[in-house]
């Protein structure tokens, strides 16, 4: 029997950057939790962010945000995993250094830029990921609370993260791809999958009760502590090693299909 229900947001649920959740899956959520059945959204965003898209719902829902660094539900922060600041100084020293990269740090529930941005990436963080934005001068010095520190680039981050901050960091941070265009990189305990168990065990919940959709790296922890785990048909194949089922895509409302089609009884 599932009692409790986890997925991903941009590639599994809708399209990357989107900031509407089509109103199938609100009406599918509403039945669940008549249910009993306890439903999550983990997301590499902001808790903001995936509250303002889950508006109507939201005090039904728990949502695991920056990757797990940020747990949050009806308001009440669960947990909130901090950066090493040593960490954080090093990083954006270095990204600050890469020519044609976009950086954001977040604390719990918001998103701090610096000037200089573009107003196309300041647009897709306001707009399309619908982030509470501050700018500050130098984040550096502005007494701020670090729980993830991402980059930016279009058409494509990977050889950045894959070749030089992934290797390069991987021994002091949890540093991950969340897309083609994101690497995000956050306290080394960190990981969706961890936020996950920690849910599991709060609620006395077995992977065997737990069911997840994910299709990017930052999904592979969560997709291990679900027996019914899904990725979705367009995840790397690195993904979908982790997944004991595939669903269709978001373009094809598969994580929908999925819970429409399933026998919860």
């Amino acid at each position: 029997m599932i009692k409790l229900i986890a997925t991903d947001v941009d590639g599994t649920l809708v399209k990357d950057g989107s900031s509407e959740i089509y109103p199938e899956f609100i009406e599918k959520i509403k039945e669940l939790r008549e249910q009993d059945i306890i439903v999550c959204i983990a997301s590499g965003r902001q808790s903001t962010s995936v509250e303002r898209m889950f508006d109507e719902i939201k005090d039904d829902l728990i949502f695991i945000a920056s990757n797990g660094a940020h747990v949050k539900c009806r308001g009440v922060d669960i947990h909130v995993a901090e950066m090493n600041w040593e960490y954080v100084k090093g990083l954006t020293h270095e990204l600050r250094e890469t020519p044609g990269c976009n950086i954001i740090w977040e604390g719990p529930g918001v998103t701090y830029i610096e000037p200089g941005n573009d107003e196309s990436f300041i647009k897709l963080l306001t707009e399309g990921y619908r982030n509470h934005v501050e700018e500050v001068e130098d984040i550096l010095t502005a007494g701020k609370k670090i729980i993830k520190i991402s980059a930016f680039n279009r058409p494509s981050i990977r050889d950045l993260g894959e070749g030089k901050i992934i290797p390069e960091w991987k021994d002091k941070v949890k540093a991950t791809m969340a897309g083609e265009d994101w690497i995000d990189c956050m306290d080394k305990s960190v990981d969706k999958g961890a936020a996950l168990g920690f849910i599991q065990r709060i609620f006395d919940i077995s992977p065997e009760e737990t069911m997840v959709f994910g299709d990017n790296n930052n999904d592979i922890g969560m997709l291990d502590v679900a027996k019914h785990s899904y990725a979705v048909a367009s995840a790397p194949d690195v993904v979908k090693e982790h997944a004991n089922n595939i669903c269709p895509s978001w373009a094809e409302k598969g994580v929908y299909q999925v819970l429409k089609d399933f026998d919860f009884q």
